[in-house]
């Protein structure tokens, strides 16, 4: 069999692995039944669907023929590095590190950093629109998590509130 379609084939083949993946993971949760769901039914139940969604894209690719279809390119290095990494030191910023000592710094500073660490990862970026963008977000997460949701998050870090 040829593969005819390589993105078809490649996004097929991750649709695939993540979706095994999730299934695998929901294992170690009760799961339960339909009626009485555990912990572990949504992730088990959205493992599968991801797989079998993976599974036919992967098998699609077999059988149709794109004529402008490009073979899957070099990685992508800066975006793939960029973006890991703006979501690390988010998740460090909004939770601390207590292994060393680094304090929760709450949600705002979290978001702001993480919306300019991210757009580092295109070359195309203004410097505008980032600062209205990581408003907006900050805005929003605060108005959706906090005020609408009461979710306990420190939105600013200790030392400006004391």
């Amino acid at each position: 069999m040829v593969i005819k379609s390589h993105k078809d084939f490649f996004s097929g083949l991750m649709f695939t692995v993540v979706g095994i993946g999730f299934a695998v993971g929901a294992r170690t949760y009760t799961v339960g039944t339909s009626a009485r769901m555990g912990p572990g039914y949504f992730p088990l139940l959205l493992g599968v669907i991801l797989a079998i969604i993976g599974i036919a894209i992967t098998l699609n690719a077999f059988g149709k023929h794109h004529d402008n279809d490009e073979r899957i390119g070099a990685i992508a290095w800066r975006p793939l590095f960029f973006i890991i990494f703006a979501n690390l030191v988010f998740g460090v910023l909004l939770g601390g590190l207590p292994s060393i000592g680094l304090p929760p710094l709450g949600l705002a500073l979290a978001i702001v950093a993480l919306v300019f660490l991210a757009t580092l990862a295109s070359k195309e970026t203004k410097f505008k629109e980032t600062v209205v963008l990581a408003f907006v977000l900050v805005v929003g997460s605060y108005l959706t998590f906090v005020t609408v949701l009461s979710l306990p998050f420190q939105v600013w870090p200790t030392f400006i509130t004391g």
